[in-house]
């Protein structure tokens, strides 16, 4: 082929179209899809555990505690659902008289026969908010929220409520407490489960209430 102006040309703005077509198809597969109400603030549909004696609904949110007793044992709400890949957004409150302790499962499953769970946590508590803890796995805090970012964090929060985002995408987590990042962790063990339930917990001693409201999830598309 002769190679002229025009060819040189046509050729520049081929190559311009098929890089701009491949990046943008890229942000696209970046891009949540539509979000999923997991919460109704009606009803536990779609959601298991011990609703009779540790879990239950008030002004349309998921409550568990009590600001006179402690709470026995580690309890999770799982979602009946499992996720891959997604944005989980959701705002908790935290009123605690002694052993504030709370958290968010994702990634997880349930321990058979067993009231724990196993799975990754973005943490609620003095010191570990919006941090990422192993449970039942590592048993260890993955990545830990600088205090100066808890502080900053917890100081923007709403009447009592703070509004927080988990945002999973392959093995990168990243956590945000009201608009400030505290955790961005990137997984080194390919053998780590991927996929698993989202889930709310109240932890074992606490005594008080957690609060979980306006839980959405917006899966990432492929």
């Amino acid at each position: 082929m002769r190679w002229t102006r025009k060819n040189v040309v046509a050729a520049i703005l081929a190559a311009a179209l098929v890089t701009a077509l491949g990046s943008a198809g890229r942000l696209v597969a970046d891009e949540p899809a539509a979000p999923i109400r997991l919460f109704d603030g009606r009803s536990f549909a779609g959601w298991n555990g011990d609703v009779e004696h540790v879990w239950r609904i008030e002004k349309e949110a998921i409550v568990a505690g009590d600001p006179h007793r402690p709470a026995a044992r580690n309890e999770f709400l799982a979602t009946d659902r499992e996720f891959e890949n997604f944005e989980l957004r959701y705002e908790y409150r935290i009123d605690a008289v002694d052993k504030p302790n709370a958290g968010v499962q994702f990634r997880s499953r349930r321990i058979p026969d067993h009231h724990e769970v196993i799975g990754y946590q973005a943490d609620i508590g003095p010191g570990i908010t919006g941090s990422l803890y192993d449970e039942s796995r590592r048993r260890t805090f993955l990545a830990t929220a600088p205090e100066r970012l808890q502080s900053d964090a917890l100081a923007r929060a709403s009447d009592g409520w703070n509004a927080c985002v988990v945002r999973c995408e392959g093995p990168r987590i990243q956590i945000m407490i009201n608009g400030i990042q505290t955790v961005d962790y990137t997984e080194t063990d390919p053998n780590v489960p991927r996929r698993g339930m989202i889930a709310l917990q109240i932890h074992g001693a606490m005594v008080g209430t957690i609060r979980y409201r306006n839980i959405v999830v917006a899966e990432l598309q492929k």
